[in-house]
This record gives C-alpha cells, structure tokens and sequence, in this order.
C-alpha cells in the first residue's frame, strides 16, 4: 500500500478526496426549518424532519440522517410559513367601482411527498397558487360593495378567499395559513374624485341629520324646562302671592332695562309715569 502510495501520489489523492466526498454525503444534515424527501432512482422512500401540526419546530427529527451515496438523493423543502405575493391588479366591486387590489397568502408545507410529486419545489406551489389567489379574490371582491373592505365584513372575505385557494394548495400538500389584503384603492383620476364626492355628499348628509336630531332633542327639552318651571312658578304663587309678583316683575325689568342676557347688552330708554303700574316695584306698595 505504502509502495502504490509513493508511486502514485496523485492518484492515491483523489481516491481519499472521493472517499471523504462519499462519506461525507451519506450523512445529510437536515436543519430545524427544512424537511427532506429522500428519493432512491426516482422513486420518494422516506420523508425527514417532517412537519407535524402540534410538533414545534426544533424538536427531535432535525440533525444528522443518512443515505445510500449514489442511489439516494435528498430533496429539501421548506418547513416555514411562506408568502405568495398577488400580482395587483383591477377588481369591479357591485357598486361599479373598478378597485386595485394588492393582496397576498401565507402557506405551508405539510405534506412533502405530496408537494414532491406534483410540484417537486416550493417555488413551483406558489406559482400555482397565485392565478388562483387572484381570480378567488376577484369573485369574491365583485360580490360585494367598496365599503364592505372598510367595514368588518371584510375579514369574512378574506376567510372565504382562503377556504377557496386551501382546496387547490392541498392538491400540491400546502395549507393556506391566512389570506390579506395588503392595499385596495380607487384608481387616480376621476374614479377617485367621484367617490370622494359621495362619500362627502353622503357626511354631509348625516351631519345634517345628526344636527336635526339635536335641533329636535333640544326643543323638547326646553319644553319640559318651561313646563316645570310653570309649574313651579305655579306652586310659588299660590304660597306667597306677593313674592311671585315681585319676582316676575324683577325678570321683566331685567329683560327690559338690561337685554335678554346677550354678551353685549343694547341700552334701553323708556319714558314712563312715576304712578305707572309697571314701576310699582319701585315706588312701594304702600300708594
């Protein structure tokens, strides 16, 4: 051995690299966030690290494995939650308002062997699912008025969306996960200003009717006060006769000579008899 060493050194190299290579390669490392397929002349014979629902990720199945060098290859596929971006495009909602809509879904991979066969990469899933994300959206998007992405309703859409793109993310062993919609806006330009005007017309509007509301709320307030101070003034006249006159005549005077409580009081003259009936406040009862 020693004498095939010395005569060929070169050749005694590369045999100890092939063999270190080969060694090397029977004993995949397979990280925490990824799951293997491993594949024998083409045909899938056990899956590694796989995903389990209520299994964390870091659990025992992560490490060092093994394989047949040569007959055995190992395809890795992503064990992390992975996006499908929307490309953005127009949608007519009910009230023929034409919407941009930029909208994404977040997967994930739970059954490789599945994903292995019908779409052999993840990249490949997800350019299956985008046409997909895009005409679901639109369905359910064109069922509905603009206000409805505005209002809570629209987290039943989404729902929708996502039970309708989980149905074809199985096909290829993927779970949709959750379904949003980054931005929906109105075109620029006229499309936009004229919802703009609605909307505006439409506040003003209830502005109009909230004030008439108040307007209404207030008089029949005011008209309980007038009542039960009627009827107080009522009660206080039929105690103290004398009082009540006195009292209404100071309102009266107050109301005359001074303003109706204005933040500017306007002077008021007036020219009447000492003997007048309406100064009797002033000259005494005694006449």
């Amino acid at each position: 051995m020693m004498a095939l060493v010395r005569r060929r050194p070169l050749l005694t190299g590369l045999l100890a690299l092939f063999l270190l290579v080969t060694v090397l390669g029977s004993f995949p490392i397979i990280p925490e966030t990824q799951q293997a397929v491993v594949v024998r002349l083409g045909e899938p014979v056990r899956i590694l690290n796989r995903f389990e629902p209520n299994k964390p990720i870091g659990a025992q199945g992560a490490g060092i494995s093994w394989r047949i060098p040569f007959a055995e290859s190992v395809e890795r596929i992503d064990k992390r939650v992975l996006d499908v971006d929307m490309d953005r495009q127009q949608v007519l909602s009910t009230d023929q308002l034409r919407l941009e809509v930029d909208a994404f879904a977040r997967y994930r991979v739970v059954d490789p062997l599945t994903m292995y066969i019908r779409a052999r990469t993840t990249e490949r899933v997800s350019e299956a699912l985008r046409p997909i994300l895009g005409s679901s959206l639109r369905n359910e998007l064109g069922k509905r008025p603009f206000a409805a992405l505005l209002s809570p309703e629209r987290q039943g859409v989404m729902e929708n969306v996502r039970r309708n793109l989980d149905q074809v993310a199985r096909q290829y062993g993927a779970q949709i996960i959750d379904v949003r919609i980054k931005k929906a806006d109105l075109p620029s330009g006229t499309p936009l200003q004229s919802a703009y005007d609605r909307m505006r017309t439409a506040r003003l509007q209830e502005a109009r009717s909230i004030r008439a509301q108040g307007a209404k709320q207030a008089q029949i307030i005011r008209a309980e006060a007038d009542a039960e101070a009627s009827s107080t003034y009522a009660a206080s006249f039929g105690k103290d006769a004398d009082f009540y006159d006195f009292y209404r005549a100071m309102q009266s005077y107050q109301t005359t000579f001074i303003g109706d409580g204005g933040e500017t009081p306007k002077p008021t003259t007036v020219i009447l008899s000492p003997q007048n009936d309406y100064l009797k406040e002033f000259t005494g009862r005694a006449r």
